[in-house]
């Protein structure tokens, strides 16, 4: 059975900094591109940024790359979010996903999604 189970998340202060994890099983982790995308209260789900099969191509949106970023550890099935310099608008759900490509990443439409772990940075 495949499993993503996100952990990491919690309470901050702004300008503070958080590691999220994600904990893949059920399925080759390391044929698969990974992502992860937030959703805050009363909004859209948004793609955070994602990373090819092999970790050597990452893709984020223009305001996500100063701040965030993406590896992986295939040896482990593992997906990391470094977060800094987190503001209170980053406060959202986090949910780590797989799809067969980067592309279905970008376009939001991956095969298998976490439950998601929440971070809420206070003001």
């Amino acid at each position: 059975q495949v499993q993503l189970v996100e952990t990491g998340g919690g309470l901050v202060q702004t300008g503070g900094s958080l590691r999220l994890s994600c904990a893949a099983s059920g399925f080759t982790f390391s044929s698969y591109a990974m992502g992860w995308f937030r959703q805050a209260p009363g909004k859209e789900r948004e793609l955070v940024g994602g990373t090819k099969w092999s970790g050597s191509s990452t893709y984020y949106p223009d305001s996500m790359k100063s701040r965030f970023t993406i590896s992986r550890d295939n040896d482990k099935n593992t997906l990391y979010l470094q977060m800094n310099s987190l503001k209170p608008e980053d406060t959202a759900v986090y949910y780590c996903a797989a799809a067969r490509n980067l592309h279905n990443i970008v376009v939001m439409t991956p095969d298998y999604w976490g439950q998601g772990t929440q971070v809420t940075v206070s003001s």
